[in-house]
């Protein structure tokens, strides 16, 4: 079983018990490099100073003559809001650029920020109010100043590919491992990253950066610290998209955080498992070796990629979450062990199967995120969007994704689900199913995964360049304006850029034929046409 990686990293440095002030003065995220793991907790970890700023601010119950417009506060014009939200969230919903809160180099946003780059074995954290969306833009942008050849996993977050798209990087990519059965993409080896780059490097393309994703959707993790030293081997940059991973480092029995383990910069979506509010993320700096040179330029990134109106209380959000992480191994280790009794009461159940028991096969696995639990259905009869509906409709249950064989249950790493419940609503599922079985519900296997076309431009100027809609079995031989996904497994088929083959037009179309597929990003249900770059 692949259910936890208690390893400790050798880079860990130990917690300290420095002011915020101090830390951020004197630089010494690298000094809180440890999480709770068995360690003691320093005093300045249980603080939220930008929160607590936030709080203070509204105590003070000030007459708001600035924006936002709802005036901060009910009686003063956000009666709406309180109604929806409490009065408490317009209270708090302010701007930026207010003296005790967000100026100065030692604001309390700055010492949250520090803060949290400590929790997470940070060299530098960057509070975003645009999800792990802007962090990967904004990471794409930044390591052009790297150089122009990125590698890129090719099961890449569609945001990167933005990025891509925005800085003029030239991509090459290298597959993830994958379960064909469910429609699943996994990760890399070092093996494979390492063939990868030396490819590149032999046909004289050195690639400067390399993009990997760890955790995936399913929980499947790769061997971070291997492809770090790979990467760095071949004087490459390594940003792992960790957005699914913001919990990692804070338990025993999750894996470790990215940060600590060499990755140059760490996409981290908090809100997904970590507890704060949707479209909070971090992007985190690690202390490898091109970490002078890559402070500056996520600077410069990020200054174009956020907002200049921030959400205070998404920032609020972050501060708050970072501390009940730190403090809250007690509250984790009770969802780690609701998400065990589940899976080993579904088990026992011959009717489901639990996915992520096979990631043993699958050399790119080297832990499991216990927090993930992907559900088998496929012997129901009945696909797993079907299943998915069904709790949702008739048991108020809602799993985060579903697949034609599988559903997805997510549980929050401070949160502890009523496993019962859940058990108690699939087992009605299950019977309704068996007992009405779709012969449509469940697909036939999905072809092969075609490899992708050569790169015939570059993906920003086929991107902008003009282009027209042809028909899909015109389209090959031409060269592709969009991006087309078919899911599952969600990697891109085609990139703006990349020569349409007849291989993947046959995939694209045979997905979106399926009662249990569909193509990202084309232009049409069925993939008719595709939109390439005019001759």
């Amino acid at each position: 079983m692949l259910d936890q990686d208690s390893r400790v990293d050798p880079r860990h440095s130990p917690l300290g018990n420095e002011s915020p002030s101090a830390i951020v003065s004197g630089g010494a995220a690298a000094v809180l490099g440890a999480t709770n793991r068995g360690r003691d907790i320093p005093d300045v970890q249980r603080t939220a100073p930008y929160a607590d700023a936030l709080r203070r601010f509204a105590n003070e119950r000030p007459m708001s003559l600035m924006v936002p417009g709802h005036g901060t506060g009910a009686e003063r014009g956000s009666e709406h809001l309180s109604a929806l939200l409490g009065e408490r969230a317009a209270a708090v919903d302010i701007p930026l650029m207010l003296d005790g809160i967000d100026l100065g180099e030692n604001s309390p946003l700055a010492q949250a920020q520090q803060l949290a780059a400590g929790a997470w074995g940070a060299r530098r954290t960057w509070f975003l109010t645009n999800g792990a969306s802007q962090a990967n833009r904004t990471a794409a942008i930044a390591v052009r100043g790297l150089g122009d050849r990125v590698l890129v996993q090719r099961s890449m977050h569609s945001s990167f590919t933005d990025g891509v798209l925005l800085s003029g990087l030239v991509p090459a990519f290298v597959q993830p491992g994958i379960d064909a059965h469910h429609g699943i993409a996994h990760g890399l080896t070092p093996s494979a990253l390492d063939a990868a780059l030396t490819r590149e490097a032999e046909a004289g393309r050195r690639v400067s950066s390399v993009y990997v994703v760890s955790p995936s959707y399913f929980g499947s993790t790769a061997d971070v610290a291997g492809l770090a030293d790979v990467a760095h081997a071949h004087d490459a940059a390594l940003i792992v998209d960790g957005a699914w991973g913001a919990h990692f480092g804070f338990h025993p029995g999750l894996p470790e955080s990215p940060a600590r383990l060499g990755a140059d910069l760490v996409v981290s979506s908090t809100h997904k498992l970590a507890g704060s509010l949707t479209q909070s993320a971090m992007l985190h700096l690690g202390h490898g070796p091109f970490a002078d040179r890559l402070e500056s330029l996520v600077e410069r990134a990020y200054s174009m990629t956020a907002s200049t109106s921030m959400s205070s209380i998404l920032m609020g959000s972050l501060d708050e979450a970072r501390r009940a992480l730190v403090l809250g191994e007690a509250r984790i280790g009770d969802a780690l062990a609701a998400a065990d009794e589940m899976r080993e009461r579904l088990r026992g159940d011959h009717r489901f199967g639990i996915i992520s028991d096979g990631f043993g096969a699958y050399p790119d696995i080297i832990a499991t995120d216990r927090l993930r639990v992907p559900i088998d259905v496929s012997a129901l009869g009945r696909s797993g969007h079907w299943v998915r509906a069904r709790l949702s409709e008739q048991h108020g249950i809602f799993v985060e994704m579903s697949t034609a064989t599988s559903i997805v249950a997510v549980i929050g790493a401070l949160t502890t689900p009523d496993v019962d419940r859940v058990l108690i609503a699939l087992d009605e599922v299950a019977g309704a199913a068996l007992a009405d079985p779709d012969p449509m519900g469940v697909s036939e296997p999905f072809p092969e995964l075609p490899a992708p076309g050569a790169l015939r431009a570059l993906p920003r100027d086929a991107y902008f360049g003009d282009s027209e809609v042809v028909a899909a079995a015109a389209a090959v031989g031409r060269i592709s304006a969009d991006t087309l996904a078919a899911y599952p497994p969600g990697i891109p088929n085609l990139l703006p850029g990349e020569e349409v083959t007849a291989e993947t037009v046959a995939f694209l179309r045979a997905v979106a034929a399926s009662p249990t597929g569909y193509v990202r990003g084309a232009v049409d249900a069925e993939v008719s046409g595709i939109r390439v770059v005019r001759s």
